[in-house]
């Protein structure tokens, strides 16, 4: 489990400056409408948490921390026509690893089921809801426009007897799906279309995870949600601004249930990311349509994904930190999350050699046969991490592009007669190469000067530095290289509203050539390619006899803070 988020209190911060939500909380709290804060991060078990969810669940846990409140998970699963216990796994791993720590406060909407009944039971024998035998179809039509009102079902004036047995005959498994619903009876001329009747409970013979077959009607999410709510004692119920039109509703329900101290809503802005795909029912049909290896695919953000690429939960609370609260949608540069991990990796990470398109050098005037070992550090920046010991050998790969038989101007890199510096070896110079019948170059040649060995020489300089494995020690593994899914320049998507996706988002290299501290990396371990980015063992397809590494990302950045 990830260490629990510990949330720091800024400069801003501790001159007073605070956020809208925690304004709106630390006055609740000055005037005793609540004596404690309590919030929740309520996910339907219906997919795979992303970025946005991130956000929420950072904000949620942070404000618990904040006034020494309680956080809870609860899983909002009054859906099961869409509900998967894999679902229910990778948000309780997701939601770990973030660091929000939810202890024994772990909770299932489904638990409330017979709750929930008898409040729809209660709100019946107040005539404040009715059973409707409309269809979905007529509902929809007699709810009216954002410009007429609604009118009155047929079926709204029942008596209290006659719907309290009709929905006793719903629970009982009487009527086909679709047949009856129970609805809220508020006021059908509400400029608010939610507040228009709505459903709150409709038949559904399905199997549930958590309950099986004992239930036949299932509670709608506006009718369910506040009162998970408020069974749990949340204080403040913190989501996104498609709930503000709900928000009406929600205190309704809670009033009209009659619970003591009704929770609060409160909505704030969602976390858009540009050029990545978030909608579930867009990653669901990548997943089905296996155009990525499952919803843990790298090239996705999903948390899982992120998590597998190699995104660290410190980059990620950073990232939510960084864009920050507000009540208006924006969108986010994916430069910015980007920007985070190279920062939380930059003093973390070994800086070491992988060569992904690998030319071999040879370096004619070296010993045949030895093998010396060259001390250098794992990371320049951070000299706490130490050194290690690097071989060298007369035979090396180096990257094809660093050599040209024909270099343009101000190449500084290998070409016949030219001198550069082995990083951290010595000082070579490019004698000539050799090539296969298509006149691709296969070996590069060059001699050596012994007496510059650690890549320094007082008496003459090189502008050009090549890094280099040795080929008899080398590693070889696949390494995996990422571009967004969807393509930049046409945007996220078509005309026909499917994904515009890039042909180019993966690119796997089979047979790169590692140095070889590389050996016996664990899942996840972290590495700096030097001149290629950061890269993690992929935790999937990862094994003892061929590493697998994926990029995370590369050394540039666009982003400026």
């Amino acid at each position: 489990m990830a260490e629990a988020i510990n949330p720091e209190v800024t400069e801003e911060e501790s001159s007073g400056s605070k956020n809208f939500i925690e304004n709106e909380i630390e006055k609740d709290l000055a005037e005793g409408k609540y004596s404690h804060v309590q919030t929740r991060f309520p996910p339907e078990p219906n997919g795979y948490l992303h970025i946005g969810h991130a956000k929420s669940i950072i904000l949620n846990y942070g404000l618990a921390c904040e006034y020494g409140g309680k956080f809870n998970l609860r899983f909002d699963d009054t859906n099961p026509t869409k509900e998967k216990t894999e679902f229910v796994k990778s948000i309780t791993d997701d939601v770990k690893w973030l660091g929000a720590d939810f202890e024994d406060r772990l909770f299932f909407a489904s638990d409330y089921f017979d709750k929930m009944y008898e409040c729809a039971v209660m709100l019946i024998k107040k005539g404040k809801a009715y059973v409707c035998d409309l269809s979905a179809e007529e509902i929809k039509e007699y709810r009216g426009t954002l410009k007429e009102p609604g009118k009155n079902s047929p079926y709204r004036d029942r008596s209290v007897e006659e719907n309290l047995t009709l929905f006793e005959n719903m629970k009982n498994g009487m009527y086909a799906d679709g047949e009856k619903v129970l609805r809220a009876k508020i006021d059908m001329a509400s400029p608010n279309i939610n507040m228009r009747d709505p459903v709150i409970y409709r038949v559904a013979r399905i199997a549930h995870h958590n309950t099986g077959d004992k239930w036949c009607i299932y509670p709608m999410y506006d009718f369910a949600h506040p009162i998970e709510d408020a069974i749990e004692h949340i204080t403040h119920s913190i989501c996104t601004l498609e709930f503000e039109d709900h928000r009406p509703l929600y205190d309704w329900v809670v009033r009209e249930c009659e619970f003591a101290e009704p929770p609060r809503q409160i909505e704030f802005a969602k976390l858009y990311l540009t050029n990545v795909v978030t909608g579930k029912r867009y990653i669901k049909k990548l997943v089905e349509d296996g155009i990525v290896d499952g919803w843990d695919d790298p090239r996705l953000v999903t948390i899982a994904a992120l998590r597998r690429r190699g995104f660290t939960p410190e980059s990620i609370r950073n990232f939510v930190k960084l864009v920050g609260v507000s009540k208006a949608d924006s969108s986010v540069d994916y430069a910015m999350l980007e920007y985070c991990i190279r920062e939380d990796l930059k003093l973390k990470c070994n800086r070491i050699s992988a060569i992904l398109n690998p030319v071999k050098l040879v370096i004619d005037n070296y010993p045949e046969e030895e093998i010396e070992y060259l001390d250098v550090p794992n990371n320049q920046e951070n000299p706490e991490l130490g050194v290690r010991k690097v071989p060298f050998a007369k035979e090396l790969y180096i990257e094809a592009e660093d050599f040209m038989e024909v270099p343009p101007h101000k190449y500084f890199r290998l070409f016949p007669g030219n001198e550069v510096r082995l990083m951290n070896a010595y000082f070579v110079k490019c004698t000539g190469c050799e090539k296969d019948e298509n006149g691709n170059v296969t070996v590069v040649h060059a001699t050596y000067d012994p007496e510059t060995r650690g890549g320094n020489c007082e008496t003459r300089k090189v502008k050009g530095t090549v890094q280099w494995v040795a080929a008899k020690t080398a590693v070889s593994a696949v390494v995996r290289l990422y571009e967004n899914i969807v393509d930049e320049e046409k945007g996220k998507l078509n005309a026909d509203g499917t994904l515009n996706l890039n042909p180019n988002s993966l690119t796997v290299v089979e047979d790169a050539k590692i140095e070889p501290s590389v050996k016996g990396a664990a899942k996840y371990d972290r590495f700096q390619f030097v001149r290629n980015g950061y890269f993690c063992v992929d935790a999937k397809d990862s094994t003892d006899d061929k590493l697998v590494f994926n990029r995370i990302v590369s050394l540039k950045s666009s982003f400026k803070i």
